[in-house]
């Protein structure tokens, strides 16, 4: 099917139902460019009051969706509907409610950042006088740049061009706040400062769309996730449930022949008692000494304890080891062939993402915007 077709397919689409919970709905979005499918089929769903984590290796997508989600890119097939609005139809009256930086906040590097703020909410259309003053003000001190607000923006770390940036696209006051990788390139200092500026967010009601590699810190502010994979949705959830099933436990006992005899117990109790355990193994750690790692409910540490000592076997440390979003996003990202490459390595390196046109998308999105249609 070549990119005509699938729009033919978009166009005989019904829209499906959304209730008033849901921020933003996609039914099959798709994007072609030639013989490149960059989106396949994407159905997500981002419920109020989310922090929902887009997440993918370079080149999986992610920044193809938001440009389509923000009307920057037209979707070759399927719907994206925000606050139960079809952005094909009403793409003005969705603005209204997002703010967003999509890859990095462009600025005048001799104006201040208050200055280019002010450039920023004249060209969105607000009106100059004390009401604007007290909304940059606000803003500013939300992302923590009142200190620096009169400094000129080329003086600006990379960190607080980020958080500026941020502070243009919440200048309207925004339900849904779109934020695509913000710290990337940030020094630790840098990505903790995002960290707390998304969870001040959260705490005030918006919905958050974040888009990043940085898979510890999505794990920390995150409560769900989804995961694109050359351009497939291959992982959506909750963190807490997607997690739940790579939880583990760790024992370490203080004699090699202890661990050996745990082991072999408990994998005689896998088919009885310890039915919910698996995957029992030894690895060394702490200096050669052996760990007994099982994958079993962190929450079931203690009978597993408790299992132990009716055997006259004392662990010296038990304790639960949680999953983390590194671990799962390498499971479904890496592919199965032993002689495959393991895409999204080189996003925990840290590689920077391909050249890319930079836009900060604000409510007052022009008409040449909203026609872009570049990858």
């Amino acid at each position: 099917m070549d990119e005509r077709d699938i729009g033919k397919e978009r166009d005989n689409q019904t829209l499906p139902q959304y209730d008033s919970s849901t921020v933003i709905s996609t039914s099959r979005l798709t994007k072609v460019f030639g013989n490149l499918v960059a989106v396949n089929d994407i159905h997500l769903q981002v419920v109020r009051g989310d922090v929902f984590g887009f997440l993918g290796p370079n080149g999986s997508g992610k920044t193809t969706t938001i440009r389509m989600l923000l009307g920057l890119i037209r979707p070759t097939a399927g719907r994206a509907v925000l606050f139960d609005m079809d952005n094909a139809h009403q793409l003005p009256a969705i603005l209204q409610r997002t703010g967003a930086i999509v890859e990095t906040p462009v600025f005048y590097p001799y104006l201040s950042g208050l200055d280019n703020l002010r450039v920023v909410a004249a060209a969105s259309g607000m009106m100059s006088g004390k009401a604007n003053d007290q909304r940059l003000e606000e803003v500013l001190e939300l992302v923590e740049l009142r200190s620096y607000e009169k400094l000129h923006f080329r003086k600006y770390s990379l960190g607080m061009k980020q958080r500026l940036g941020i502070a243009a696209a919440l200048l309207s006051d925004p339900e849904l706040v779109m934020l695509d990788e913000p710290t990337n390139g940030l020094d630790p200092a840098g990505v903790i400062e995002i960290r707390r500026l998304i969870q001040r967010l959260a705490a005030l009601g918006k919905t958050i769309f974040l888009s990043s590699h940085v898979l510890y810190e999505v794990q920390q502010v995150c409560n769900r996730v989804a995961i694109l994979q050359k351009g497939n949705l291959v992982k959506q959830g909750s963190v807490s449930e997607l997690l739940r099933h790579s939880e583990q436990v760790e024992i370490r006992f203080n004699r090699e022949d202890e661990t050996q005899y745990a082991a072999h117990l408990l994998q005689e109790l896998q088919g009885h008692d310890l039915s919910w355990i698996s995957n029992i193994r030894v690895e060394r750690k702490q200096q050669g000494f052996p760990t007994l790692i099982l994958d079993a409910p962190a929450h079931r540490s203690a009978e597993i304890n408790a299992c132990l000592a009716s055997h006259k076997l004392f662990a010296a440390e038990l304790h639960p080891r949680l999953g983390s979003l590194e671990e799962l996003f390498l499971e479904v990202t890496t592919p199965s062939s032993p002689d495959a490459s393991h895409p999204g390595m080189d996003e925990l390196a840290g590689a920077q993402p391909p050249s890319q046109q930079p836009a900060t998308i604000s409510a007052s999105l022009t008409p040449e915007d909203r026609k872009r249609d570049t990858l």
